[in-house]
């Protein structure tokens, strides 16, 4: 089976084929960097470093580009805020998002440009779009884009020109000739600070938020390229005006395949600092480990609306020990993984599903079952090796399982059976090694004729 995408733009799961033979060029809308990454940014981060891995995986060489929005209206409150340089802020707040993913296991992108470095590529396009008149000066100062000149605005949203316009409620008074034209160019206030204003024909200003995008991902991976993602939230305006001006300045397709994560909730209400349900990754690192958050993640199609609660997370957290304890049994080798075998086909199939880790997932756990019954060496590569691809059961299972937060009740049980089977084969070394593994997480094993209970030692 090939790799097969859902295709935001076409609405349509389609095959996947890159543009190169064998090289697939894909951006990600990244951060706007003024403060600590949450929850909903891991989110979209790690939608994208599963498709990234997967490419990989089938053997394509992935050019992938994560941008940096260093240069924002929050960004410019915050810094004067702080009363210190914007740069100051931008790359503290960049090395804090580092720590962030990496704890994750989120795999730096090839190229991670700053929109602070590509003024001049934005300059370029603005003046470009001008040129071929779409783009015009208005009465304040800014560079505005005219949507109503560019055909077929509004096909990746799916919405019509009238149907934007029945949105509006009041008229626009910013020097727009229409209130659906977006900025290019914002021009310089006397209250901005000098290291937020550049020099340019039209006057010193900074650019706007989609040109960015748009300069950044044509000037590294090119007019036209495979991929690319980012957010649901962002399908409309950001990515639509990114169509809108880059087909307007190349006169090309701009992109082959759109893909967007779904919505993030927080106990299925919309995450929100006025809610008291906001939380950055930090707030979550404290409670639980990287690879729970990330494997917790993997369990929900990118795709689906995501629900973000401790309860879902105390789920994953077992689950994922459960996946360390099948492999603490056995010594695993290190071969790679046969594709023909009939699991790893099944994984494979399940990933080629426009990236279903929730299918990919349950093959592992199919696995690890057959690990706990056959003791298979050979097995418990398979798990290992597969799971490899999407970033998860790489740690020594032995110092996973005796490190971090307290077993819950399901994982006791779990290991309390696994005991139990253990003893029934006559593995006793195994069964005194998951007593002793309890007893050094502050659980102890109490046998009787009725059965094994558990109480904190």
């Amino acid at each position: 089976m090939t790799l097969r995408i859902f295709n935001s733009l076409s609405k349509e799961t389609e095959t996947f084929q890159p543009i190169e033979p064998n090289h697939v060029r894909m951006y990600v809308c990244g951060m706007t960097i003024y403060d600590y990454c949450h929850v909903g940014h891991a989110r979209f981060m790690m939608a994208f470093d599963v498709a990234y891995r997967w490419l990989k995986t089938l053997g394509y060489d992935v050019t992938y580009v994560r941008n940096i929005t260093d240069i924002d209206d929050k960004i410019i409150k915050r810094a004067l805020e702080r009363n210190i340089p914007i740069r100051q802020l931008t790359d503290e707040m960049t090395a804090i998002m580092h720590e962030d993913v990496a704890a994750l296991g989120i795999s730096p992108p090839t190229h991670e440009p700053r929109a602070t470095q590509y003024v001049p590529q934005m300059l370029d396009m603005i003046g470009t779009l001008e040129a071929k008149g779409l783009a015009y000066r208005a009465t304040n100062g800014d560079v505005n884009f005219s949507v109503r000149k560019f055909p077929n605005y509004g096909r990746l949203s799916g919405k019509s020109i009238d149907q934007l316009r029945a949105g509006e409620r009041v008229a626009v008074l910013d020097g727009k000739e229409d209130p659906l034209d977006f900025v290019l160019w914002k021009s310089a206030k006397e209250s901005e600070p000098e290291d937020a204003k550049w020099a340019s024909e039209f006057g010193k200003g900074r650019p706007g938020w989609h040109i960015e995008c748009s300069a950044m991902s044509c000037a590294i991976l090119g007019e036209t390229f495979d991929i690319h993602g980012g957010g649901l939230d962002l399908q409309f305006p950001h990515h639509e005006n990114e169509i809108a001006q880059s087909e307007g300045a190349t006169g090309k397709p701009f992109v082959k395949y759109w893909l967007h994560n779904g919505f993030l909730n927080v106990d299925n209400e919309k995450m929100s600092k006025s809610l008291g349900n906001f939380f950055t990754i930090r707030d979550v690192l404290k409670r639980y480990d990287g690879e729970t958050i990330r494997f917790f993640m993997l369990r929900t199609h990118y795709r689906s609306p995501f629900n973000f609660s401790d309860t879902n997370l105390d789920d994953a957290l077992a689950a994922l020990r459960r996946l360390y304890t099948a492999l603490d049994a056995v010594e695993a080798s290190g071969a790679a993984v046969d594709w023909a075998q009939p699991q790893a086909a099944k994984f494979r199939d399940a990933m080629n599903d426009d990236f279903n880790t929730p299918q990919a997932v349950a093959v592992l756990f199919d696995l690890a079952g057959e690990v706990n019954r056959t003791r298979s060496p050979e097995t418990a590569a398979l798990l290992k090796g597969l799971a490899a691809s999407l970033g998860i059961l790489q740690q020594s299972p032995r110092e996973y399982l005796q490190s971090g937060s307290e077993l819950d009740v399901l994982e006791i049980e779990a290991r309390i059976a696994m005991r139990a089977a253990a003893k029934q084969a006559k593995d006793f070394a195994r069964a005194d090694q998951i007593r002793k593994d309890l007893l050094a997480q502050g659980i102890e094993l109490k046998d009787s004729a009725q059965g094994t209970t558990w109480v904190k030692a």
